[in-house]
């Protein structure tokens, strides 16, 4: 049963909405953390003293938090809740885990300038949410095309989280040159589309939107019958395109999130070259993604001394670093990371089920398939065994919890022959997961320590069948917390909960992340002693007003209350919405110059 750590006082004379007493505070600056009591009025930490000083008969309600950790709300910084914010802005898979503050618009895909297919198809298939469910949502909601209309509409939402936004470039792109001639390698937007395009770009930057994402990947692929399979528009962009985005962001020192193409990895240096601050102010840039990955152990170590030595050099560059193992669920062969090598491509390529398993049972394809897959100097992310592929759901039983290269060996076949048959025969229904990289926990306690990194990509609100990492800031917390606990400390705790709030916040330009006397109340209380259960563990759950179910993360104990801007969003560890008590807490948050 759920312990109440709160009790309600009459409303006369009253100095504070809300006290919270005895915690170890965190102000999310990295400053040593004491035991302290915050007094919150009107949304905002109206007062920070020592345990004690402030009486429990000056608040309409007292949260004892002896014994708890009391920290500013957590910032996710890579999320993709653009289609999820039209009909269930509470985003509360989020807020549970003592998000207070979401970033929308990454990876070149926001919601805002192109039409209402468009905008779908140009999202669907790369974040697998099913375009039947997006579209009729963006058919219901759309009614903005420009950067300053949807704000409009989310100031009316009824938002859980605070939120910041990027502007895509494949939106962009897509809104100015229509979807076909911005997946039309030969085509290259019109001067007067480039300056419609820089004059959406300037208003967002005047509407307080982070700066643009772009993504150079080309595995994202577009959906709907138009233009099936095409990659994202922002990767059909020759780098002058960008360069003129770069220098309005770069005058107004906003943020460029993109994402290099992984089978060129060599493209991070368009992206570094960019960040260069010697002669001219530097660009602030963020890539996805740094990662230890099983594939290639040669990537992490370039992609760190690359980033050294962009910073050394003037530039304002970070890594987005997921700081847990990188474990995808696949539904048979329908996972993204297929897409990298040829043979992978060609059967998601293909829409019509009985054509994928004509081509699957093809031997020429299976042959391709083989080569590929024992390929293993080729760029990648999957490592392309599977033997670190184990079987999770299965018709067969007797496969379940498996690995396929076991199964292969006890039918005496060739591994890729095994999984293809199984996709042919149960489809979807073979349910299978593998850890692409941050497998090492050595390796992987050094890379949350490098500075030129952010704490950040959980993805959530998309990938809805493959990951689930809701959780990501409990996860890092319980593993500095561990080490602490081992003996074998990675950082303070203090820096670890500012490595979630203020840094980014810092770094991104907006006022959030901090608990300090005048600040806005975002604040989380957490229960240090529940970090004893499984974080990595994933379940199902209904995907509110989608009529879907997603992985997600359930950790009982952990976060007792969430408040955003003063409001309990959380309450003794209960989601507001839930309850049927749907309010706005959340609200716009602009970035500054």
């Amino acid at each position: 049963m759920v312990q109440h750590s709160t009790e309600s006082k009459p409303q006369s004379n009253v100095e504070y909405d809300i006290l919270i007493c005895n915690g170890r505070y965190f102000d999310g600056t990295g400053a040593p953390s004491e035991t302290k009591d915050i007094g919150i009025k009107q949304g905002k930490i109206k007062k920070v003293a020592p345990s004690g000083a402030l009486e429990k008969n000056t608040a309409s309600r007292c949260i004892d938090a002896t014994g708890k950790w009391v920290s500013p709300g957590f910032l996710d910084t890579h999320t993709h809740y653009d289609a999820e914010l039209m009909v269930s802005p509470s985003l509360s898979e989020s807020v549970r885990h003592g998000v207070t503050t979401a970033l929308v618009g990454s990876c070149s895909l926001s919601m805002i300038c192109s039409d209402v297919e468009d905008a779908s198809d140009i999202f669907t298939r790369v974040e697998t949410v099913p375009r039947e469910k997006v579209l009729p949502i963006l058919e219901k909601t759309k009614t903005w095309n420009t950067p300053k209309e949807w704000k409009q509409f989310i100031a009316k939402q009824a938002l859980g989280p605070n939120i910041i936004s990027f502007l895509g470039h494949s939106d962009l792109r897509t809104a100015a040159m229509g979807l076909s001639r911005a997946t039309d390698k030969s085509e290259k937007p019109t001067e007067t589309e480039m300056q419609w395009m820089e004059g959406m770009l300037q208003e967002a930057v005047d509407e307080g939107f982070l700066g643009l994402s772009s993504m150079c990947l080309t595995w994202d692929k577009v959906d709907g019958d138009r233009e099936w399979s095409k990659s994202l528009p922002s990767t059909y962009a020759k780098w002058g395109e960008l360069s003129r985005f770069n220098k309005l962001l770069r005058k107004h020192k906003r943020v460029h999130q993109g994402a290099p193409n992984a089978a060129k990895p060599w493209q991070i240096f368009q992206y570094l070259t960019q960040t260069l601050g010697l002669l001219r102010s530097p660009l602030k840039t963020t890539l996805i993604s740094l990662v230890d990955l099983r594939g290639n152990k040669s990537v992490r170590p370039l992609a760190q001394f690359a980033a050294k030595l962009a910073n050394f050099f003037g530039g304002n560059f970070r890594w987005q670093l997921l700081p847990t193992p990188f474990t995808v669920y696949a539904d048979g062969i329908d996972v993204v990371f297929f897409e990298e090598f040829g043979a992978g491509e060609m059967a998601l390529d293909l829409k019509d089920q009985v054509e994928r398993n004509a081509l699957l049972k093809d031997e020429s394809y299976r042959r391709k398939f083989r080569k590929f897959y024992g390929e293993k100097l080729s760029p990648r992310v999957w490592q392309r065994d599977f033997g670190d592929a184990i079987i999770l759901e299965c018709p067969d039983q007797e496969m379940v919890g498996k690995n396929f290269s076991d199964v292969a060996k006890s039918r005496d076949i060739h591994v890729v022959d095994l999984f293809l048959d199984l996709v042919v025969e149960y489809g979807r229904a073979l349910r299978w997961y593998t850890t692409v990289g941050n497998h090492r926990a050595d390796v992987l306690a050094k890379l949350v320590q490098d500075k030129n990194t952010l704490i950040t990509f959980s993805d959530a609100g998309a990938h809805i069948r493959n990951m689930a990492f809701y959780n990501l800031p409990l996860r890092f917390l319980k593993m500095v917390h561990t080490a602490q606990q081992k003996g074998e400390p990675i950082m303070t705790m203090e820096k670890a909960i500012w490595r979630l709030t203020g840094e980014q916040a810092d770094w991104l330009g907006i006022e959030a992340g901090r608990i300090q006397e005048g600040d806005r109340a975002d604040v989380v209380v957490i229960n240090p002693n529940a970090f004893d259960q499984d974080l990595e563990n994933v379940e199902w759950a209904d995907m509110e007003n989608f009529g879907l179910q997603r992985l997600v993360n359930r950790n009982p104990g952990i976060v007792e209350h969430v408040l955003i801007n003063g409001s309990f969003a959380i309450e003794n560890e209960e989601v507001n919405n839930e309850l049927g008590n749907v309010q706005k807490f959340g609200t716009f948050l602009a970035a500054s110059s």
